[in-house]
């Protein structure tokens, strides 16, 4: 530990701690905006970019930035000084000299970093007048819009992307005012090895990265007479719209989420969670199939679009680890589009199917070419983030927290607790064993239904699931550098699994980067998942082949799990992509 004084008050912190981080031990306040505190992955952006946190040390000339030096024996600090205040200022007032005035139409607007500390400031003018940064938008990924003219230069995206992901697609361009973050040779972003993950995005500080936005193309479908259009829901959307509305983290908001969606005029409200206790059935089947007939294993989900590209560009002498299944939204499109269509009487080409997803890879997800079906084109038309979602329930008008609870649509909207835990960190590959369990240990009256061992916020983890005669080797692992690792283990021979999640974003999809904004604080993620598992325990069928909907499918529609029809409806294959 190390003795110091902040503004007159004696403290203490950790050899190695920064001056913002004693400060906030303290309770003492100093503003930020390119510091990044991901202390889950115990990752630090210590890069003091914006020069917001300046503040004074006796016996040192200059100002320094509190996010980035180091706390001393003995340093004298003072936050409040009317020096480091007015340098603060002049900081954030030179900021805004470069940043569109675009506040009302924003993405971000009322919750925006630089706007709040303009307000936190008292700034009501701009001080500062001169050439601004003139950039194009990059809306070629489907999934994320870059506007380089609000970028602040903080560097936050490029840490997450390169330290934390890994995926290494952003950095400093171009030279003195026109240096932007962006990927090499300001390629568009559908070009380059971006997974579309929106982890970026989730920490962006102002509206030089947001998703693209689907909501005016979804109204207008909602509006066509001509077409039937059926909303599905993902598990983690049900934890987390709730914030958008001011109630409490981890709030379950199933009942009112199907209401609103009523009344925003979609034909049929459908359950994501319902293609997840069908993925379970594929997935679990295809693992068995290679543990009996000595296929490939470790066998990985594949319900995560960016963690399939990522393997697409970086392990693709792997390909033939995943399984084929499709995520189980895009399953629940190829089944609408064809078997819901046929029992309800609708031409294919006339049903629209929007996904409400927490992830933004979704949306890129939806345009691939191997996910387009033979009758209808695209499994699925749209998506929609968990925040287009909010906003769209606002623009029409409705009082979300007043709404009754309300039921999903019947057909394709029954579900069970396996399908809820899709949602967070290790529920994929728990659902998977669920169902296994009972396969693979026939003769067991009680078999186990909570395997809370593969539960966990571990960036990687592994535990054994012992079955009947069986000990079957798991590992999970959420974020794409953990990801990396695990995998690297796996191709030089170091690590050995006979199943293996990986979910691109932190916690798994209650990470989403579509989800509302968190603030990348750790608990917030906790209590989101602790209300998937609540709501998990309260359903009365908890194991995925217990589905009646999904049997009913089966016995009138697709045949045998694995089978031919589900091949060619419920699987896909994968390719090898550019490593740019």
């Amino acid at each position: 530990m190390v003795n110091l004084t902040i503004n007159n008050m004696k403290a203490s912190a950790p050899e190695g701690a920064t001056i913002l981080e004693a400060a906030r031990d303290l309770g003492v306040h100093i503003p930020t905006l390119c510091h990044l505190n991901l202390h889950d992955i115990k990752m630090v952006n210590r890069v003091g970019t914006c020069r917001v946190c300046m503040v004074e040390v006796e016996g040192r000339r200059n100002l320094l930035p509190a996010c980035s030096t180091l706390a001393t024996e003995g340093m004298v600090i003072r936050t409040n000084t009317s020096r480091a205040i007015r340098a603060r200022r002049t900081i954030v007032e030179l900021l805004l000299s470069n940043h569109p005035k675009e506040c009302l139409t924003c993405e971000r607007n009322q919750n925006c970093e630089l706007q709040s500390l303009a307000a936190e400031m008292g700034i009501r003018e701009i001080k500062y007048e001169g050439p601004r940064l003139k950039s194009k938008k990059d809306t070629s990924s489907y999934s994320i819009v870059r506007n380089s003219e609000k970028c602040v230069l903080c560097r936050r995206c490029e840490t997450m992307c390169n330290e934390v992901q890994t995926v290494g697609v952003y950095s400093a361009i171009h030279r003195g005012f026109e240096t932007v973050i962006g990927p090499a040779f300001d390629l568009p972003m559908i070009d380059t090895a971006c997974t579309f993950c929106g982890q970026c995005v989730s920490v962006c500080p102002t509206g030089a990265l947001t998703e693209t936005d689907d909501s005016a193309d979804v109204w207008a479908a909602i509006s066509n007479p001509d077409l039937f259009v059926i909303a599905q829901t993902a598990p983690a959307v049900r934890v987390a719209l709730g914030e958008s509305f001011g109630m409490p983290v981890g709030s379950q908001v199933t009942g009112k989420m199907a209401a609103a969606l009523r009344k925003m005029g979609f034909d049929r409200v459908l359950d994501t969670d319902f293609a997840a206790d069908l993925t379970i059935m594929e997935e679990a089947n295809e693992f068995l199939h290679r543990v009996t007939h000595g296929g490939r294993l470790p066998i990985l989900t594949s319900c995560c679009p960016a963690w399939v590209k990522f393997f697409e560009h970086q392990f693709p002498d792997l390909l033939d680890i995943p399984s084929t299944c499709k995520s189980p939204h895009e399953m629940f499109g190829a089944v609408a589009k064809t078997y819901l269509a046929k029992k309800l009487g609708i031409q294919p080409e006339k049903m629209v199917i929007v996904s409400i997803m927490p992830c933004l890879a979704k949306k890129f997800e939806a345009k691939r070419e191997e996910l387009a079906g033979k009758e209808a084109g695209s499994d699925v038309d749209y998506v929609l983030s968990t925040r287009e979602l909010a906003r769209m329930i606002r623009e029409a008008g409705i009082n979300f927290n007043a709404l009754a609870d309300e039921e999903f649509d019947s057909i394709m909207g029954e579900s069970t607790g396996a399908s809820v835990i899709f949602g967070t960190t290790g529920g994929v590959i728990e659902a998977v064993v669920r169902s296994a369990a009972v396969w693979l240990d026939k003769d067991n009256p009680n078999p186990p239904i909570d395997f809370k061992q593969l539960r966990g916020i571990e960036g990687i983890r592994e535990a054994e699931v012992k079955i009947a005669d069986k000990t079957l080797r798991i590992a999970i692992a959420h974020g794409l550098g953990n990801a990396r690792a695990l995998l690297t283990d796996i191709r030089d021979g170091k690590a050995h699994y006979d199943a293996i999640e990986i979910m691109a974003c932190p916690s798994g999809c209650v990470g989403g980067g579509g989800q509302p904004y968190h603030g990348n604080n750790i608990e917030v993620l906790k209590k989101r998942a602790a209300a998937i598992y609540k709501e998990d325990e309260e359903k009365t069928i908890r194991r995925s082949h217990e589905n009646k909907e999904v049997q009913a499918i089966y016995e009138d529609f697709l045949g045998e799990p694995y089978g031919e029809i589900a091949h060619e409806l419920l699987h896909t294959h994968y390719r090898k992509r550019d490593l740019l």
